[in-house]
């Protein structure tokens, strides 16, 4: 069972290309198993979960891209890696030779859109606050879908954009939905009358999807990164965003999509919710609901959903309880 590890040094490529290779790769005759990472240190832990750790791949720096393969033998596995190569080196062509002009900085972005209000920043976490720094102050929104951005980074991003009246999604934020529009790893979805605020993406998709199939439809989806609700960051884009979502007018109801917060951060999500005129469920898994709050409380993310076009529809929810696989429906 060769489980083979090849390492492209300074070789950095977005999540998409990474994921769509990957999915590729595992295609081939002999393949059980592929990986396309970069070399940060969340992407070490999930090739340890499912692995297809070496030390060749342990070695591996953030801006090093990491090919693993697990394959039935030492000639599938050396295939599947060219393979990889192959199709890393394909798209490069076909982004090099075509006739369009790309722009290679902001500015030059912005001359040729000069009505964009929204940046898209995909950089190794190093660079990205740099990049995200320069959009903000041209007051355009940013969605940050870097990942290993430091910390400090993000409260100074957020800080910046909470002053110029812009959203900071992310850092490694993968979903939202802007104006109903998708962006990043996002469900097609109507645009409807439901804004979420969501501290994870894969959450967000979840309770988007289960709207749509109810009838309803998406106004915004926030993402705000993972880290907002620390107490580091305070929740700053998390109350932020309720505050931009109970101003906007397509924005009938809200949905809060978390972990649990930080307990010095909690009442300053609760005293925001307070404020809010419209209707909010909170859905923040593992957390226990605080004894008195202004938010519908729910337990998971199809009961979020369910409340939600509920309320909207003007009748109880009804809450489910399984007991028995058979109930689940």
């Amino acid at each position: 069972m060769p489980i083979r590890t090849e390492i492209l040094p300074s070789f950095y490529q977005d999540s998409v290309v990474l994921m769509r290779t990957a999915s590729q790769v595992r295609t081939r005759p002999g393949v059980r198993e592929a990986a396309a990472f970069m070399g940060t240190p969340s992407n070490h832990d999930l090739l340890e979960q499912i692995g297809l750790a070496t030390p060749e791949s342990k070695a591996a720096q953030p801006n090093d891209l990491i090919l693993a393969v697990d394959a039935e033998n030492e000639a599938a596995a050396a295939a599947a890696l060219a393979a990889a190569k192959d199709l890393l080196a394909q798209r490069r062509r076909a982004t090099e030779s075509t006739a369009e002009v790309r722009p290679r900085t902001l500015e030059s972005a912005l001359r040729r859109l000069p009505n964009a209000n929204l940046a898209a920043v995909s950089v190794p976490g190093g660079y990205a606050k740099f990049e995200a720094m320069k959009a903000i102050r041209r007051g355009l929104h940013v969605f940050l879908f870097s990942d290993n951005v430091p910390l400090q980074d993000e409260i100074d991003l957020k800080a910046e954009a909470i002053t110029r009246g812009v959203l900071c999604m992310g850092p490694d934020c993968g979903t939202a939905y802007l104006n109903g529009i998708g962006v990043g790893f996002a469900n097609v979805a109507p645009r409807g009358r439901v804004g979420c605020v969501a501290a994870a993406g894969t959450g967000l998709q979840a309770v988007v999807s289960r709207v749509a199939s109810l009838g309803e439809g998406i106004s915004h989806g926030i993402g705000v990164g993972g880290r907002d609700v620390s107490e580091e960051v305070g929740g700053m884009m998390t109350v932020f965003a309720l505050e931009a979502l109970a101003d906007d007018q397509s924005t009938e109801a809200i949905v809060i999509i978390s972990k649990p917060p930080h307990t010095t951060v909690l009442p300053r999500l609760e005293a925001a919710v307070a404020k809010i005129r419209k209707p909010v469920v909170a859905c923040v898994l593992g957390a226990k609901a605080p004894a008195e709050s202004a938010a519908m409380w729910v337990d998971t993310l199809d009961a979020a959903a369910d409340a939600v076009v509920a309320v909207l529809a003007k009748r109880n929810p009804v809450r489910r309880t399984f007991s028995h696989p058979s109930e689940i429906r």
